[in-house]
């Protein structure tokens, strides 16, 4: 399953977003309101909830600095990727596509698309407003 954002055209330059996404304590401001729980375990490490849904552990994979950002699930149960490309358009301002991908069965695939759909329009959207 692949889920990806619309690009998002952000005021800030390719390099203050990445460092920003870098710094895993600033995702909790990109997290919807109905946030339950956020935690950063350690520099690649960070857990959330969201209300009525378990914890989710994402670690940092691999950065490319100023152009990508990839956190996995820690967890083989629901082995998943989320990846922020960002493409720097001049000084001040670039362009970010999220993106979630992750393999699961038919049903499990059918049940968490769009509740993930919204939950990636939200990073998103709030990633603009950092």
């Amino acid at each position: 399953m692949h889920i990806e954002t619309p690009k998002n055209t952000i005021d800030k330059s390719a390099k203050e977003v990445y460092e920003f996404l870098t710094d895993l304590k600033n995702f909790e401001k990109l997290m919807p309101e109905n946030i339950d729980k956020f935690e950063v375990i350690n520099e690649d490490r960070f857990l959330f909830a969201l209300k009525g849904m378990p914890q989710i552990v994402l670690e940092r994979q691999e950065q490319n600095p100023h152009d990508k950002i990839v956190l996995g699930a820690a967890s083989d149960k629901l082995p998943f990727t989320l990846t922020a490309d960002i493409n720097e358009l001049n000084e001040t301002t670039c362009e970010v596509v999220l993106s979630f991908s992750g393999e699961f069965n038919a049903m499990m695939a059918m049940m968490i698309k769009k509740p993930i759909t919204n939950f990636m329009g939200t990073l998103s959207d709030n990633l603009v407003t950092i």
